[in-house]
């Protein structure tokens, strides 16, 4: 048989390789393939322009970098069989794949309770029984059922390639320069001891910086206020609709799939029974019924749709201490008297949240330095390190929404 051998030109990282048959009948796979049609940042690009990449970006983009990864390991002495290689790449390469449309942005609103790492994993298992039990080392890496830990590290963890991938690839597409980072020194320099992935002395500046990194484009990319105001907008679309819907209106998405996470997707339906419908389900879907919504006869879901097609987004506050009640009464009241609404609807146009994050948090799992000496220490207690406990608390801020 000739072996495979395609390359992928990525702006970022230039050339990727496929060099497995059963790799490239996954990256053929239609329910891969529709991650092209999610933005990997959602709305991002209402304030960074060039921010217009998919999944599909990602996915190949970690992918590479699990390849490159695994080669120095394995150059270190690390036992990686060729199996094991494979599962690790399918893992990675799969590990996004049961996002749906907007990300994050609606992860709760359409299917309420059900996490998109659960319907990733849901969906590589139906893959797997389509490639004749091709995926299970993929699978068991994935859930952490594997014997080696270092392997499931790489696709999730402190230290993976997922992050690694993100942050290079959104600061590139965003022209952010703060998310930067040294990911191949990150990755020269990664070992494994134990079983345990960690990073060797010479490679805790390029650690530090890599959490910074993360640290900064949080706030001035993923949880911009735009950004933000932008998403909240989604949300109280999808949120209106249902209630129009739980009335008994007649409001139709754009496509089939959308409208049957609209009118039957409840908690209490199975997920596994629908992957082929959430499989047809992308932005794509969800824009057009709300440029074909912003007409609908309901004042409230017409306005948000109108404003968000037309990027006419909320007002957004972000500050350290809590919103004062009087503030929202006072914007709530200005919505009810603009709009001609009633003060509940006005909840639509006047609300408050809480963003956070947490840079590095020992707690959930530790970045292990490995010193000269065979002595390991975490990041956070590396002498003189930047990463100490106040990076590692969770940073709060509170923000109110309102009409402009």
């Amino acid at each position: 048989m000739t072996p495979v051998r395609k390359i992928i030109n990525d702006p970022v990282y230039g050339f990727i390789t496929i060099d497995h048959p059963l790799i490239l009948q996954i990256i053929s796979h239609p329910w891969y393939q529709r991650l092209r049609n999610i933005h990997q940042m959602a709305f991002a690009h209402l304030v960074y322009p060039g921010a217009m990449h998919s999944r599909l970006h990602h996915s190949l983009g970690a992918y590479h970098l699990m390849s490159n990864a695994i080669s120095e390991l394995k150059s270190k002495g690390v036992e990686v069989t060729t199996e094991e290689e494979l599962g690790a790449k399918i893992a990675i390469l799969l590990h996004d794949v049961g996002h749906g449309p907007f990300s994050h942005a609606l992860e709760n609103e359409l299917i309420p309770g059900v996490h998109h790492e659960a319907i990733s994993l849901l969906i590589i298992r139906k893959m797997n029984e389509e490639f004749s039990g091709r995926l299970q080392t993929a699978i068991d890496i994935f859930t952490n059922n594997y014997p080696k830990r270092f392997l499931h590290q790489l696709v999730s963890g402190q230290l993976d390639v997922d992050r690694m991938d993100y942050l290079n690839r959104d600061s590139f597409f965003t022209g952010v320069a703060e998310g930067v980072i040294g990911y191949d020194r990150i990755i020269k320099m990664l070992t494994v001891k134990d079983g345990d992935l960690m990073v060797e002395e010479k490679a805790v500046y390029s650690i530090e910086k890599f959490l910074v990194s993360r640290r900064l484009m949080y706030w001035q990319v993923y949880l911009h206020k735009t950004v933000l105001a932008a998403e909240m907008m989604l949300v109280k679309i999808i949120r209106r609709a249902k209630e129009l819907i739980a009335k008994e209106e007649k409001l139709v998405a754009a496509s089939d799939a959308f409208n049957f996470f609209l009118h039957q997707m409840n908690g209490n339906t199975a997920m596994e029974q629908h992957l082929d419908t959430f499989c047809r389900l992308d932005d794509h879907d969800v824009m057009t019924t709300i440029k074909n919504w912003s007409l609908y006869p309901d004042k409230i879901l017409a306005s948000l749709c109108r404003s968000l097609v037309e990027r006419r987004l909320y007002k957004v506050k972000l500050q350290a201490s809590e919103i004062e009640n009087g503030l929202l009464k006072e914007k709530i009241k200005e919505a009810i008297e603009k709009l001609g609404i009633s003060e509940k609807e006005a909840g639509y146009f006047a609300f408050t949240g809480i963003a956070s994050n947490t840079t590095y948090n020992p707690a959930d799992e530790r970045i292990n330095i490995l010193f000269k000496d065979g002595t390991i220490k975490d990041i956070s207690q590396v002498d003189n390190a930047l990463i100490q406990q106040n990076l590692s608390s969770t940073i709060k801020k509170y923000y109110i929404c309102y009409l402009r």
